[in-house]
């Protein structure tokens, strides 16, 4: 799969404080990346130091494949970028505003303004942009970000602050811009259950580190159901499931609990088992997968499980 974004260590130190420590994330052509994290995780001064607004103190950013050492047109001009709130005209339109950002930038594509506002529906919209709701100006925003026909779109938490509809319509439009376009699209929030319903792959990141990146599949796959069996003796209690009870789906966690994964298992026929085996059992219960509960564990938030 052809990488548009790799960092390769990047570290942003202030003093003797670490920002962002060591962080190798890999963005695919195509896919929707969601770099999750708490607020003051490091998201933003990542995303900042991609875009070249921020000098890393150590580390590499590669994009396109190159490594960059100091921000070119060439290699920028494929990036279209939204970090924190828009600012924009409020005595004007939205197209107003997008032919003034267009004629600083020159733009020379005449349909430029018409197509981004149109990827986002504000092609229709007459109001100045002082009664547009948060919403409708973090669209306008993205507007912005894809004038000029950008490769790759980097958003900053984009839903932030917004209302039900507000992030829905958000959701709709990046996933519009990745399956109908083709835009590759690196997305931060502190939501997963926001990411979880438009990324393809997420990395997490806490106090600037990258704690894990996977698949959304292969996150789901991790949070599957299960049957949490705790026991005298996990050594002993191992063998007596494999050859008595065929499972072999399972991962044990510590001396006493291991978790099962095949949930057509007899719990009675497990407990009986056990117990005439010599084994206590203190635990047999069918546990359901938390994706929100296991990122809050992850970054050492409180689980309410």
């Amino acid at each position: 799969m052809d990488t548009v974004l790799q960092t390769v260590g990047l570290t942003k130190k202030y003093g003797a404080q670490f920002a962002v420590h060591g962080l190798n994330l890999n963005v695919e052509r195509g896919k929707i990346y969601g770099l999750l994290g708490r607020n003051g995780a490091g998201k933003t001064t990542t995303i900042r130091m991609i875009t070249g607004l921020l000098q890393p103190t150590e580390g590499e950013v590669i994009l396109f494949g190159e490594k960059l050492k100091t921000p070119t047109k060439r290699v920028f001009g494929r990036i279209g970028a939204l970090i924190e709130s828009p600012a924009f005209y409020e005595n004007l339109t939205a197209r107003e505003n997008l032919k003034i950002i267009a004629d600083l930038r020159g733009t020379q594509a005449p349909d430029s303004v018409d197509n981004a506002l149109k990827l986002v529906n504000l092609e229709q919209e007459t109001k100045k942009v002082r009664q547009f709701s948060l919403g409708m100006k973090q669209r306008l925003g993205i507007a912005m970000a894809m004038m000029h026909n950008p490769e790759f779109l980097i958003l900053d938490e984009p839903t932030n602050g917004l209302d039900p509809i507000g992030i829905q319509q958000i959701r709709l439009m990046i996933r519009k811009l990745s399956s109908e376009n083709g835009v590759t699209i690196l997305i931060s929030s502190h939501i997963l259950s926001e990411v979880e319903q438009m990324a393809d792959k997420v990395g997490i990141i806490d106090h600037g580190i990258l704690l894990e990146e996977l698949t959304m599949d292969e996150l789901r796959y991790k949070n599957r159901h299960f049957v949490k069996l705790t026991v005298s003796d996990i050594s002993r209690a191992i063998p007596v499931m494999e050859k008595e009870l065929a499972i072999s789906d399972y991962e044990i966690l510590n001396d006493h609990e291991v978790k099962v994964y095949q949930l057509d298992v007899d719990l009675e026929r497990i407990n009986r088992v056990l117990v005439t085996s010599g084994i206590g059992v203190s635990e047999l219960s069918v546990k359901k997968g938390n994706l929100e509960e296991y990122f809050l564990k992850l970054t050492g938030g409180v689980s309410i499980g």
